[in-house]
């Protein structure tokens, strides 16, 4: 049995990521072991990927060079793995590989291609072309090693029996959020027909959603009721999710729910579209030629309209659901 030690700490949805391209690569080599090394609150995202040992830690306990060379030798010391995987290629991990490295570890990471996405987000470029999905990109960390994955890049639905629409409207930055009250305005024509649930954490999107159910009939706020492990059994339920750019789309894909996902300043021609979710259910404005203008939607608006987002139709999303 060949054991990786693989280790990816944030955000929240590029670790969701992860997940199936380990179910997928552990199910074409069975003589593997992975080792997830994680932030301790998203354990439940590997909870039944068979092969895989979650290891939790906070990173506040191991803080520095010295704090992390704790960490590298307890992580030796508690499972001897015999490759290591860098899924994240940061300061932090890109000192945990040199640590590595003198210990007589083979050290593998993720290709980013930052040039490629730099050029993507310059306005100025009017060629934009797709590149490498994130989920390949950690295929071929483990295709580096010398494994063979093909990845299926299709949903595998988990629930048998599934009603509701999930409604996530909130995305970290503005540049990936569709304008509230247009989300607002979406769920009152959706409740007609459908039963929706709100999916969103934090004490505002908390209240916020929580008005909405009280104005709204037959909707019902989950934010900020459910474990982690909860919400993806609900999710797994769910006719359809709609999301943002977040990571409520690759929660989705997780649990294998069809999810139409809203598209600002971000684009998945950057790589982020949910594993196995489809390119016809991706929402966008597609005649902007400055989309996209960043890879994680954190950037002010150079034309300062925010057209983007502010000139989405949510008439688009509606059509979509309708569509199957």
């Amino acid at each position: 049995m060949t054991r990786i030690l693989a280790y990816r700490f944030s955000a929240f949805g590029d670790v969701a990521m992860t997940a199936p391209v380990f179910r997928e690569f552990l199910e074409q080599n069975p003589d593997v072991e992975i080792i997830m090394v994680s932030r301790s609150n998203f354990e439940a995202l590997f909870a039944d990927i068979p092969n895989v040992i979650f290891k939790g830690v906070n990173l506040d306990d191991y803080k520095g060079i010295f704090g992390l060379t704790r960490l590298a030798n307890e992580l030796i010391n508690e499972f001897h793995p015999d490759l290591i995987a860098n899924l994240h290629d940061v300061i932090r991990t890109k000192i945990l590989d040199k640590i590595y490295t003198r210990k007589g570890l083979k050290v593998f990471k993720i290709n980013k291609e930052k040039e490629e996405k730099e050029d993507l987000t310059n306005i100025w470029n009017l060629d934009k072309v797709q590149l490498k999905k994130t989920v390949e990109r950690y295929a071929d960390v483990f295709r580096e090693m010398g494994f063979k994955v093909e990845l299926s890049h299709t949903l595998r639905p988990k629930a048998t029996e599934k009603s509701g629409i999930g409604l996530a409207p909130f995305a970290q930055h503005k540049g990936k959020m569709l304008p509230l009250e247009k989300s607002y305005e979406l769920v009152k024509i959706l409740s007609q027909k459908y039963h929706v649930y709100f999916f969103g954490g934090g004490k505002a999107e908390v209240e916020t959603l929580q008005q909405w159910e009280m104005e709204i009939p037959n909707t019902q706020s989950l934010a900020g009721k459910l474990t982690l492990t909860e919400e993806l059994e609900k999710i797994s339920q769910l006719e359809l999710m709609i999301s943002m750019d977040s990571a409520n789309m690759h929660l989705a894909s997780l649990m294998g729910t069809r999810c139409i996902s809203v598209w600002g300043q971000t684009h998945p021609y950057a790589g982020f579209l949910g594993f196995g979710q489809s390119e016809e259910d991706v929402v966008q404005v597609k005649d902007l030629t400055c989309r996209p203008c960043s890879v994680f939607g954190d950037k002010e608006c150079f034309r300062g309209d925010w057209a983007c987002l502010e000139e989405l139709d949510i008439q688009n999303i509606i059509d979509k659901i309708n569509k199957v």
